[in-house]
């Protein structure tokens, strides 16, 4: 399964949010440095789909903050 992801760095608290195209907010307590903020957001993600963090990857957008997110 492939989502759109947006990522929010820096945040105070971690939040996922779903839209109503079927696409993710995600606020990521992390700063977007050193790869940091998409540790941290295959972290989140492997939470909130109840699977292990190796079935998450980014397939694209690794130094942006909107991404594609393949889920196994």
């Amino acid at each position: 399964m492939k989502i759109q992801v947006k990522v929010i760095p820096n945040s105070k608290k971690v939040k996922v949010e779903k839209n109503e195209t079927g696409s993710l907010r995600v606020k990521v307590d992390a700063a977007a440095r050193e790869g940091k903020a998409n540790k941290r957001l295959v972290e989140i993600l492997a939470k909130y789909f109840s699977k292990p963090k190796s079935s998450i990857r980014i397939l694209k957008g690794l130094a942006s903050r909107n991404k594609v997110i393949e889920i196994d």
